[in-house]
């Protein structure tokens, strides 16, 4: 449990201090960003401003200004403010914070605004402990989160507080937070300068993270010095940061957005979109065998009998993600993805298995057709006569295989493209020469012959 900050504590804690840390935004006219959040006219600017918060959850990627915002509103409430970590803090901790804020709302009508980082890290047990003093506003909880709380977070707890949700930051608003940087006295106070290219790589680097950026920066500045330079060039950029750490949280949102986008640009037929998509879920260490998986799923659902060599495909960049792993299986996940996104798309099979279950559960009890039944059975001789498809030249015969009451193509639809257009096509021609689908051979035209 922490309180937030004396003066004395903030200017020490300054001198040993990352540059991330000292250039953090100490009012709302210097956060940067987060307008629709916390611009002016909005509830929770005119909340904080007239001192009258209630109950929020900071909901955004890192490094978009969560924690900065409870620090601003530590600096201007009137409340007590209190910090209580998610990672080390137990029930006993919350509950000793209740107390006081009990206390001192009762004694002294002094409100009590708790701040918890990665709030989502409590268990469920602490989160319970939160909801009376929540509810009853003895406390003001202010929860910052990089997970979505809708899933993180308890219901009846999010029910009682308003999410606030923050966003990546824009180019230029990275910009504006690097140029302050250079110039301001608790930065880097004009002793380096950072040329253009140099300032484009970092706000590239950081992907949206402020404090990224800032650390990217702040890095860069040292091997300046080091090399007895002023100017940070792009070469020191590089060196200070080898390599473009892009937000990928495999447990997290960004996890079901990047997949969501993979998946989609394969079903859109767009290859570069979706070894991008594949590029980035690399890079961010997901495990290849959930990626294969995915790919597998999509062959069926998405390709199906439009191109029945999809799942072949798929099936063995799975075994390949399985038996080889990265980097090699990289590749095979590549040509599966490039196959998945130029091959011709069908849903019909599984729209066919939706559909056929929406019968077995909501239509009636269908009997199996006599003929269609096992043999091996006292009475079977009266079933009727079945009639073996391949005593057939063609290969098949028309007979009754639905229950009754059910006729064919009521649940499944054939693709217009593809091996499974042409096969249902080639079989349509063939029951229409053989009049059996009620159409003499008179009728069929010489192009339907064909």
């Amino acid at each position: 449990m922490l309180n937030l900050f004396t003066d004395q504590d903030q200017k020490a804690y300054y001198n040993v201090a990352p540059l991330a840390v000292r250039m953090r935004p100490r009012t709302l006219e210097e956060l940067v960003g987060q307008t629709k959040a916390v611009g002016i006219g909005t509830w929770l600017r005119t909340a904080i401003e007239t001192d009258t918060l209630s109950s929020i959850i900071l909901f955004g990627p890192a490094g978009t200004g969560k924690t900065t915002l409870a620090r601003i509103i530590a600096s201007i409430t009137k409340a007590d403010f209190t910090e209580v970590s998610a990672v080390s803090g137990g029930v006993s901790d919350l509950r000793r914070v209740i107390e006081q804020a009990s206390l001192a709302l009762t004694h002294q009508a002094q409100r009590t605004i708790l701040f918890v980082d990665e709030i989502h890290r409590f268990s469920r047990s602490q989160q319970d402990a939160l909801l009376h003093a929540v509810e009853d506003r003895v406390i003001v909880l202010i929860g910052a989160t990089t997970e979505n709380p809708y899933f993180e977070v308890n219901a009846p707890l999010l029910s009682r507080s308003r999410v606030i949700e923050f966003t990546t930051l824009k180019d230029e608003d990275i910009e504006k937070i690097l140029t302050q940087a250079l110039i301001d006295e608790r930065g880097l106070a004009g002793a380096f300068t950072l040329c253009d290219d140099a300032l484009k790589a970092i706000v590239n680097l950081s992907g949206g993270d402020a404090r990224a950026a800032l650390t990217t920066l702040e890095l860069a500045a040292e091997v300046a010095a080091s090399e007895a330079v002023t100017e940070i060039d792009t070469d020191q950029v590089r060196e200070a940061s080898p390599s473009r750490q892009l937000p990928y949280d495999k447990r997290g949102d960004t996890h079901y957005d990047v997949i969501s986008a993979f998946i989609k640009s394969m079903r859109g037929s767009d290859p570069d979109a979706a070894v991008y998509w594949l590029a980035r879920m690399i890079e961010g260490g997901e495990d290849p065998k959930f990626i294969a998986r995915r790919i597998l799923i999509f062959a069926s659902e998405d390709i199906g009998n439009a191109d029945p060599q999809a799942l072949l495909i798929a099936h063995a960049a799975f075994k390949a993600a399985e038996s080889i792993g990265y980097p090699e299986c990289q590749i095979n996940l590549s040509q599966a993805a490039i196959y998945m996104a130029l091959a011709p798309k069908s849903n019909s099979a599984v729209n066919a298995i939706m559909a056929a279950r929406d019968e077995v559960r909501n239509g009636p009890l269908r009997a199996v057709p006599n003929h269609l039944r096992d043999r091996n059975r006292p009475g079977s001789a009266d079933y009727g006569p079945y009639v073996y498809p391949h005593s057939d030249d063609r290969g098949y015969v028309e007979q009754q295989y639905l229950p009754d009451g059910l006729q064919r193509g009521t649940l499944y639809q054939p693709g217009e493209r593809g091996w499974e257009a042409y096969r249902t096509d080639s079989v349509s021609r063939d029951r229409i020469d053989q009049g059996l689908d009620g159409v003499s051979d008179d009728e069929v035209s010489s192009d339907d012959k064909s």
